[in-house]
């Protein structure tokens, strides 16, 4: 089986979330990559070098510099007729093309897998994370989506793949890309690739309160940022520091919930951390059901003085 692997990048660096793609791509059969972007031959050549792939197509366009689904979607398609499955990350990016490219091929998407059964069964999970189903498709191509934190990363070094020129449909002309907020987190790691991830809640009052509470103690410990829905939607922080069900999904090795009630879409993006820690001044709250360490205490008073004791 041949398994066409999407690349996520900003046209001169790869994403982490490509190497579990890779890796759960490769209990299919043999990986191939697709590369669409603009000026965008250093992340060719960087994906190239993964262990495990085979081939790198590469598609250089204007018309795929932003990712922009409507474009990527038919070029995948097109690819998907030398191709048995289409393997993306579970993303923004992969979750906004992979649906596309199902339609296109007239198959059922299977989403956010969490193993390879077998050539066409997967697990993957419902009802929030509180159950897995085992699903088989017949259908005759695949499309996959892939969750990030369920699959080691292949190593990003060792392969010698060959990098292949591509043409697609090019510019559908039914979108266009206007513009683009990216949160600057300074020297922070992303969420998905952190090890250490420190996530505020409406505990926590407003933008001014999370910045000075949550800030020092993630900078004293080089962590991400996060944050529940419920921060997000009060405008504490934007919306690329959820965690969450309608967020991101994370597993680091220490996961800090500061001033999070614990609600089930919270905890279905970070309950396989390997560390929770909870301070919470709510004994009863949820999410001490959860932590392997709990602290019953004001967060106003016990997470400055935690940072300055760090």
């Amino acid at each position: 089986m041949k398994t066409l692997v999407l690349v996520e990048h900003d046209n001169s660096e790869m994403k982490d979330a490509t190497l579990a793609a890779v890796t759960a791509a490769g209990k299919l059969g043999e990986v191939h990559l697709l590369v669409a972007g603009s000026n965008c031959r250093a992340v060719a050549e960087q994906a190239a070098k993964i262990a495990g792939v085979g081939k790198v197509h590469i598609a250089d366009d204007s018309a795929y510099e932003n990712s922009l689904a409507e474009n990527v979607a038919p070029l995948v398609a097109d690819l998907m007729g030398h191709h048995d499955a289409f393997v993306s990350p579970a993303t923004t990016t992969g979750k906004n093309i992979a649906p596309r490219v199902a339609a296109m091929l007239d198959v059922m998407q299977i989403s956010d897998i969490l193993s390879v059964e077998g050539e066409k069964t997967f697990t993957r999970p419902i009802y929030a994370g509180n159950a897995i189903a085992t699903v088989e498709s017949s259908d005759e191509k695949l499309v996959i989506t892939v969750r990030g934190t369920a699959f080691d990363k292949a190593e990003a070094e060792g392969g010698s793949a060959e990098i292949e020129e591509v043409s697609g449909p090019g510019d559908a002309g039914i979108s266009s890309f206007v513009s683009s907020e990216i949160a600057e987190g300074g020297d922070r790691p992303e969420l998905t690739s952190a090890s250490i991830i420190v996530s505020g809640g409406r505990a926590l009052k407003d933008g001014e309160t999370f910045e000075e509470i949550i800030m020092p103690l993630a900078d004293k410990l080089g962590a991400g940022v996060g944050a529940s829905r419920a921060a997000v939607d009060a405008g504490y922080v934007p919306n690329d520091y959820q965690v969450g069900q309608t967020g991101k999904i994370v597993a680091p090795d220490v996961y800090f919930a500061i001033g999070i009630s614990g609600a089930i879409q919270h905890l279905a993006g970070m309950k396989d951390s390997k560390t929770i820690i909870a301070i919470n001044k709510d004994e009863d709250a949820p999410i001490f059901q959860v932590a392997d360490i709990g602290l019953v205490a004001d967060l106003f008073k016990a997470v400055p003085e935690l940072t300055e004791k760090l």
